[in-house]
This record gives C-alpha cells, sequence and structure tokens, in this order.
C-alpha cells in the first residue's frame, strides 16, 4: 500500500485501510473503490490523505510478491545491466581468447549481490528471473556464481573459499559455449548421441582454461562438477573422495540453479520440489555432509509461510521434518495437523 494525498487521488483507486473521522467513526472500509463521491465525502470530513492499494497488495503467492516488490525491480535493473557485461566477457575469452580478469567478474559479482539484504532473499530475487532464450547459458553460470555466495556463506566456510567458490560458479560450464543452444536447451529428451555430445561439455571447459592463470580447484570443479559421489557421473566415474571438493560443491549448485530457473517448456520448481527432487536423487549421489545443511537451511527459510497443497488445501508451515525435508508439518486454517511425511498423496504445489 501506499499513502496518497486526497488531491492526488483518482477514481478507480482501491482503499488499502479503513478511513475514520476525528471521532473514530466509520468514513470508507477497506476496498472501497474510489470515485468522485467518495472524494467529495472525504474533503468534507477534511481528511488529507488515505492509503491505497498497490498492484503487488493483490498477489497471491510468495514469490509473485517478491516479484512486484521494489527492491526486485532495483535488482532486476541491475542484474540486466551486469548481463550484457559478462555475456562479452565470457564470450570474448571462448571466441577471441581474450584474457578473463577474475577482478571484473567479482566487481559484476558485488554489484548485484549487494542488491539483495541476505542471501535467502538473493535467492528468491534470481528465482523471479527471467533470462531470454539468447542468455540462458550465459544466465546459469552468472545465477551459480550468485548461488555460490549464499551456499558457501551457509556451510561456513571461510571468506578465501567463498571467494574460490564463486569463480567456481562463473566458470564450471563455460564448455557449454562452444556448444550450440539447440542442444543444451533442446525441451524434449536427448538421443543417446545428443548425450553423449552435451557430456564434452565438461572436457571442453577443462580444455578452455587449463592454460588460463586459474585456481587448480576451479578446473576440477569445471572437469568433474557432474561427477558424483556413487560412481554414476562423467566424464571418469570418479567415486567419493575423488572428487575435489569445490566439484561436489557446484554439483549441488549447478541441480539447484537448473531446478529454480524457469525454462520455455517448464515452470519454476518451489523449494520443496526442489528438495524433494534431491531426496529422491538419493543423497549417496552428493556428499551428504555438504547437501543436508544446505536443503535445511532452504527449508528453514519457509517456516512460516502459507502453502497450497494439491487438493487445494491451504495450511502454513509450522515444523521442518529433518528427516524428510520436503515435507513439513502444517497447520490449515481450521488448526488442523497435517504431517506431509504421513501422507504421500499430498504435495506442496505454491508457496504464498
Amino acid at each position: 500500500m501506499k499513502t496518497v494525498a486526497r488531491m492526488a487521488l483518482k477514481p478507480g483507486m482501491v482503499i488499502g485501510e479503513d478511513v475514520l473521522n476525528y471521532k473514530n467513526e466509520l468514513i470508507f472500509p477497506v476496498d472501497t473503490v474510489v470515485d468522485d463521491l467518495v472524494i467529495a465525502k472525504l474533503a468534507r470530513h477534511s481528511i488529507m490523505c488515505v492509503a491505497v492499494k498497490e498492484e503487488i497488495d493483490y498477489a497471491t503467492t510468495h514469490f509473485e510478491k517478491i516479484r512486484l516488490s521494489t527492491e526486485f525491480k532495483y535488482f532486476e535493473v541491475t542484474y540486466n545491466d551486469c548481463m550484457p557485461i559478462y555475456r562479452k566477457i565470457m564470450t570474448d575469452f571462448v571466441t577471441q581468447n581474450i584474457p578473463i580478469r577474475i577482478s571484473r567478474l567479482m566487481e559484476l559479482y558485488v554489484k548485484i549481490s549487494s542488491c539483495a539484504r541476505s542471501g535467502e532473499q538473493l535467492l528468491d530475487f534470481l528465482y523471479n528471473m527471467l533470462p531470454s532464450e539468447d542468455d540462458m547459458t550465459h544466465a546459469h553460470c552468472l545465477n551459480s556464481a550468485l548461488i555460490a555466495g549464499v551456499f558457501g556463506t551457509w556451510l561456513g566456510l571461510p571468506k578465501e573459499e567463498i571467494f574460490l567458490l564463486i569463480q567456481c560458479g562463473f566458470f564450471y560450464d563455460i564448455g557449454k559455449l562452444k556448444l550450440p543452444n539447440s542442444l543444451i536447451w533442446k525441451p524434449s529428451k536427448l538421443t543417446d548421441l545428443e548425450f553423449t555430445q552435451m557430456k564434452t561439455h565438461t572436457i571442453l571447459g577443462f580444455e578452455l582454461l587449463k592454460d588460463m592463470n586459474v585456481n587448480e580447484h576451479v578446473l576440477k570443479a569445471t572437469l568433474q562438477h557432474h561427477e558424483r559421489c556413487d560412481g554414476t557421473g562423467y566424464p571418469s566415474r570418479l567415486r567419493g573422495d575423488r572428487i575435489d571438493v569445490f566439484a561436489k560443491y557446484i554439483a549441488i549448485i549447478d541441480s539447484y540453479e537448473a531446478m529454480t530457473s524457469a525454462r520455455t517448456y517448464r515452470q519454476s520448481l518451489n523449494p520443496f520440489q526442489v528438495i524433494a527432487n534431491f531426496e529422491k536423487s538419493g543423497f549417496d549421489k552428493y556428499d551428504e555432509t555438504i547437501i543436508k545443511p544446505i536443503l535445511s537451511h532452504i527449508a528453514s527459510t519457509q517456516l512460516g509461510l502459507s502453502v497450497r497443497l494439491n487438493n487445494d488445501t491451504e495450511a502454513e508451515i509450522i515444523l521442518i521434518n529433518q528427516e524428510h525435508l520436503s515435507r513439513p508439518l502444517l497447520k490449515t486454517v481450521k488448526d488442523e495437523m497435517i504431517d506431509l511425511s504421513k501422507a504421500p498423496e499430498l504435495e506442496i504445489v505454491s508457496i504464498y
């Protein structure tokens, strides 16, 4: 809502709070639609200003409210100003071998990330970004670098390691810039031949970076971010401790970013859908000591929010189930409790 002087009121505006006179008597209730008669009556009662509703007041979900907020709009402008700069830096390196100044990338990181008051808000902002099709690969890496700073902080990493993890986020998927967009962002399932070609991006990225003055962990994260702790990954089917720890971090960041970013063929997944996907994949694919604290933190940021279930029930999140992070305890508007860990047929479809 915003406060508007009576003289600035226009027909069609909607009053956001009850309007009372000096005797505390109701003149107009909330949701009254302003017209010339309303303005005239306000003048007779010497009402100088009233609260009126804004677009954000009509938002129904948590993420709609964020998307309509002034803070997000400032973030969006800043992000979109930085994107062409980031795209040119990376494209010039891949196509013309123009050296990348890491300090310049970090300037972009600071400029964008400083638009958010917290890591949690930064993730909410990124969730609402809709990159153009031409920028999807670049946005994936830029977003991953921003997410890396948040997750590194949540994990309590030292500042120098967070800085290094952010670098990994900027670079790890650079090999995809050597592949056609039609392959990378194909909406349908890849053929075996296409998937074999897709998997080369880890080696292509490593080849691009190996002669550049980057940290060894950045190189390994680029090469190994699709390795999995159970040996099912690629390109070398490494297991457990044979995978660089920064590659393990990036594996989680890469999957999280992919699931929370909108695609032409699907909506972004909400936080509990993301957590559920990780749970279904099995923590044996990722380092459990890394992924459990991250998912627990994501889940805990949803406490107190309201949700809608797939049966249209509305409820509030009151407790996170640490054994099944995607299945919290809910309280309905009728004060009934729903333990989603005991109701597999129910699913959170929206958060507000």
